[in-house]
């Protein structure tokens, strides 16, 4: 059964906390995975949730410090000293702890690092700070199980038993050579079928697929899904092992880059959620609200400049917030499938292809969808012939611009190094509802003679 919280489950735990019953919250709380506790926890005040952090082991509080909302782990990390988080440090990963260090004040780094026992597992924390977040390098943890070429399977089996005491889980085994440089992984099966006096350098698999410390992380996370790898080493410029990135960091990538892609499509320009505050929600939102608005003020100027068009045909005007409409809804359909693609990596072929494609598709949408209108205008609505052709080519070119428009504008921020889902917001949609109504009324002009 999946772990569900429920208010009576809440109050059952705020209860035992203001009793100090700590003997039933450690048995209720021993057989919960640490992410169901970081759940727990974050619907705890902040006095409660530090005084849980207290009472468990520091072999799930850590865990559990590392699953937190950066927001909520901010608070709680304020009510522990620097020995404390220390404690809370020296159980993690380097990945993870290094994320959760950065976050400190730089007061409270130099203090924390003073208490920090293992001075290895403190420099490699160091360390992993001089790399970008959004990198390879910013990903990676140190931890990992790596043999000599030169050692022998007696040596290796030796020496990866005493590696393995420091890795929580060994995903693969890397092979270099005496400068470190990465040669490629060991098998399992043919450590363990193969004389103990065999050297590594006859038996290792010399294909390892790797990434470099810079690599991009949602390059780094195209790769492992690519290959369906369970985690990936990372070298620096000389190619020497450094790290490795477990599958579960990627994870975390491919939500990160699917919630921001998802925002910014609804016109969010930054990194918001729910619970942040009216002032973080305000200054998300505004800048493309304010495009919109601007947006909405050119349609309107457009309109003006047609007002003599309307007053001899009225019936132009009825049909005007469905140009605008189908003009933005086909945008957004386009660029939402390339943008996909982009992000897939598999957007692939000549672009004059891609091209015919679209045109070939959103000709023969338009096709039956400006036959309909028509026909439901004439028929049903009354409207003469001229009137219905207006409209059925308006709706057409409309469709068939605003698709090529929301083909290639994804495709061209992509080559500039911008972000293409900023191709299927607001943005998208407020400039080929522009374009359309005014394709609709040049369309009109030539056609009715106004």
């Amino acid at each position: 059964m999946p772990f569900e919280i429920t208010t009576e489950y809440i109050e059952e735990i705020q209860q035992l906390i203001a009793e100090k019953n700590n003997k039933t919250l450690l048995s209720n709380l021993e057989e919960f995975h640490y992410a169901d506790i970081a759940e727990l926890i974050e619907e705890l005040d902040t006095e409660e949730a530090i005084y849980l952090i207290k009472l468990l082991d520091s072999d799930v509080t850590a865990e559990v410090i590392a699953e937190l909302d950066e927001d909520d782990r901010e608070q709680i990390l304020k009510g522990l000293s620097s020995k404390e988080i220390a404690e809370e440090l020296n159980e993690l990963d380097t990945d993870d702890a290094a994320d959760i260090f950065s976050e400190l004040s730089d007061q409270q780094k130099e203090e924390v690092i003073s208490h920090i026992d293992d001075l290895e597992h403190a420099k490699e924390i160091v360390e992993l700070l001089r790399y970008d977040e959004d990198t390879a390098g910013g990903l990676m943890a140190k931890e990992l199980v790596k043999v000599n070429e030169n050692w022998n399977v007696l040596t290796c089996v030796k020496e990866m038993r005493a590696q393995a005491e420091e890795v929580s889980k060994v995903h693969s085994i890397y092979v270099v050579d005496d400068n470190d440089v990465l040669k490629g992984r060991l098998s399992l099966k043919d450590l363990l079928t193969t004389s103990t006096k065999t050297a590594i350098k006859d038996v290792y698999i010399n294909k390892v697929d790797s990434v470099n410390v810079h690599e991009k992380a949602e390059d780094v996370a195209r790769i492992v899904q690519k290959y369906d790898l369970e985690a990936i080493p990372v070298v620096d410029e000389m190619g020497r092992l450094v790290g490795r990135i477990t599958v579960d960091d990627i994870v975390d990538v491919i939500i990160e880059e699917a919630e921001k892609d998802y925002q910014m499509a609804a016109g969010i320009s930054q990194d918001v959620e729910a619970d942040d505050t009216i002032w973080e929600l305000t200054k998300a939102r505004l800048p493309w609200l304010i495009l919109a608005l601007f947006g909405g003020f050119i349609s309107v100027s457009v309109l003006g400049g047609f007002g003599d068009a309307m007053k001899q045909f009225p019936e132009l005007f009825f049909f005007t917030p469905l140009i605008a409409a189908m003009a933005g809804n086909v945008g957004v359909q386009s660029s939402a499938i390339v943008v996909q693609g982009l992000a897939n990596d598999s957007l692939r072929g000549s672009l004059w292809k891609r091209l015919i494609k679209e045109v070939t598709l959103s000709f023969l949408n338009g096709l039956i969808l400006a036959l309909l209108l028509m026909s439901a205008g004439m028929f049903f609505l009354g409207f003469q012939f001229k009137v219905g052709l207006t409209v059925a080519i308006s709706l057409i070119s409309v469709i068939i611009i605003a698709s090529i428009i929301g083909t290639f504008v994804p495709i061209i921020l992509d080559k500039r190094n911008i972000d293409p889902a900023l191709a299927t917001g607001p943005f998208i949609t407020t400039s080929n509802d522009i374009l359309g109504i005014l394709i609709y009324f040049l369309i009109a002009k030539t056609i009715l003679g106004f």
